[in-house]
């Protein structure tokens, strides 16, 4: 019986580009100086807002609306 060879698999390594830009970085940095601070509120109840997950996704909104490179909002689960 023959040995059969080793197949060598050839990887290519995807290009990486920004999920992010700098514009969303920007509002986002912008926001959890706000929260650190005391001063973000949350949109409708007008509450402060304490956690920085929170935070991050106020400043992911803002991005969004102003037109900056953000990621889409993930799809509610079914």
């Amino acid at each position: 019986m023959p040995a059969k060879k080793a197949s060598k698999k050839k990887t290519t390594r995807k290009k990486s580009t920004r999920k992010y830009g700098r514009k969303s970085a920007e509002s986002v940095e912008r926001t959890m100086d706000e929260m650190k601070r005391g001063e973000l509120q949350s949109g409708r109840s007008g509450k402060k807002v304490k956690s920085r997950k929170q935070a991050i996704a106020i400043g992911l909104s803002e991005a969004r609306r102003s037109g900056a490179k953000v990621p889409e909002k993930p799809a509610p689960k079914k």
